[in-house]
């Protein structure tokens, strides 16, 4: 019995630590330049991005993003600064940790499907039976089982995005960085993705999202990164950033002539999707101004809401202002 319960107290205490470090940063970035020439594609970038997260590296063409991308994979090296990979500093123990989908095509065209998810999986030290496994059941999954033979060349756009995707998690990474995910995509298998995505979120896989669409942002992301001219201008908690912007944003769904928002002094813009408006309030203006408005302009309100603004506004303003 003394001997069982020695076995026992030890592998508890020898577990303790893993749950210490479950908010551990899975990658951190420190004071990271990379050049081109003169020109700083990345300056002085510090990052902790968090384990078991989704965090969106995010910004205009050219900021950074990509370089960034290629530098935690070990495709670009830094020319200053640090990086780090779930405590590791990059090696090639780190690689096999990560999975990587980028912006561009990145397969063998004459391979079959089956053939090429097995091979880059092997590469990444899966033993090819257990491969073939993994496989065929994410084919099936992702509405490709019947395609398995086919040729690279031989798929649409969207059906090779949906090969890369495989290829980058067929491996169960720990990181997964993923470069403009939906490129090619349809509703429905953005979808697909995106689901796939946030299960492998709460199973603990740490994922980074490049992406231009900032609704999709908004849905995934739980924090986020701002580059612009390779500089960090914007950095934190999702949430908690879009509500230091506060709830002034207004979106009505109405009937009737969109006249009645001719209010200076209230409005600082608007935006009109058909009979819906999203309308930025100037600064201590009372939304209510704008519900008195439609009743004097005899206009039908079908939906009023108060909210905070979307992260599209907050990237344009803040990347509007980094360039003044």
């Amino acid at each position: 019995m003394l001997q069982i319960r020695f076995s026992f107290t030890f592998r508890l205490r020898f577990r303790l630590p893993s749950s210490c470090n479950t908010m551990m940063d899975a990658v951190l970035i420190e004071q990271v330049t990379k050049q081109f020439d003169s020109f700083d594609a990345v300056s002085s970038l510090s990052l902790g991005i968090k384990q078991g997260t989704v965090f969106g590296l995010l910004g205009p063409n050219g900021a950074g993003k990509t370089t960034t991308l290629r530098m935690i994979v070990r495709i670009l090296v830094p020319d200053k600064g640090t990086i780090q990979v779930l405590g590791q500093p990059l090696g090639d123990r780190t690689q096999d940790l990560i999975g990587y989908l980028p912006e561009e095509r990145g397969l063998y065209r004459q391979m079959r499907i089956r053939e090429i998810l097995v091979f880059l999986a092997a590469l990444k030290g899966l033993d090819e039976a257990e491969a073939g496994r993994r496989a065929g059941t994410w084919l099936e999954r992702l509405g490709l089982a019947d395609r398995a033979e086919d040729e690279i060349n031989e798929l649409s756009r969207g059906m090779q995005q949906k090969v890369q995707f495989l290829a980058a998690i067929l491996h169960r990474p720990q990181l997964l960085i993923l470069d403009e995910p939906f490129t090619g995509l349809d509703p429905v298998n953005a979808a697909l993705v995106k689901n796939v995505m946030l299960e492998l979120r709460d199973q603990g896989t740490t994922i980074i999202l490049s992406t231009h669409l900032m609704e999709q942002v908004e849905q995934l992301c739980d924090s986020i990164c701002l580059l612009h001219k390779g500089r960090k201008i914007l950095d934190g908690n999702l949430k908690a950033i879009k509500k230091s912007y506060g709830n002034n944003t207004v979106r009505i769904e109405f009937s009737g002539d969109r006249a009645f928002l001719d209010l200076p002094g209230i409005i600082e813009a608007a935006k009109f999707y058909g009979e819906v408006a999203e309308i930025k309030l100037l600064s201590g203006a009372d939304p209510q101004q704008i519900l008195k408005a439609a009743v004097e302009h005899k206009v039908e309100v079908r939906k009023f809401e108060l909210m905070e603004p979307p992260l599209n506004d907050i990237f344009i303003d803040k990347v509007s202002a980094g360039d003044a």
